[in-house]
C-alpha cells in the first residue's frame, strides 16, 4: 500500500546565492512546493539579499501548505547573512501540521 505522505526533497544550496542566482533558486523551490523539504546551506559562502527574501517567502508557502521545510547544515556565512539582516535562522524552519 502506498504512503499518503508524500516523500521529502532535497535541496543543496549553491556556494553563490547572488542576484543572478535569484531566479535559479526561485525556480528550483516552485518545482518542489507541495512536498516537505530539507535543504542543505552547507556550502553556500555567499548569500545575497534577494536570495534570503526567496528563502524566507518559501518557508511561508510551506508552512502555508503545512510541509516540512527544514533548512540544515548552514554554513557560518549564510548564518551571519540572516544575522546581519535581523533574521533567526529557527524562522526559516516550517513544520507540517
Amino acid at each position: 500500500m502506498a504512503s499518503k505522505k508524500a516523500a521529502q526533497e532535497s535541496l543543496t544550496l549553491s556556494p553563490v546565492l547572488d542576484l543572478n542566482e535569484a531566479s535559479v533558486l526561485h525556480g528550483k523551490l516552485t518545482e518542489l512546493r507541495g512536498r516537505d523539504l530539507k535543504i542543505d546551506a552547507s556550502q553556500v559562502e555567499r548569500l545575497g539579499a534577494q536570495c534570503v527574501q526567496i528563502i524566507v517567502s518559501a518557508a511561508r508557502a510551506w508552512q502555508a501548505d503545512k510541509k516540512a521545510f527544514v533548512v540544515e547544515k548552514a554554513s557560518d556565512a549564510f548564518e551571519k547573512t540572516l544575522q546581519l539582516i535581523g533574521l533567526d535562522p529557527n524562522q526559516l524552519t516550517a513544520k507540517e501540521n
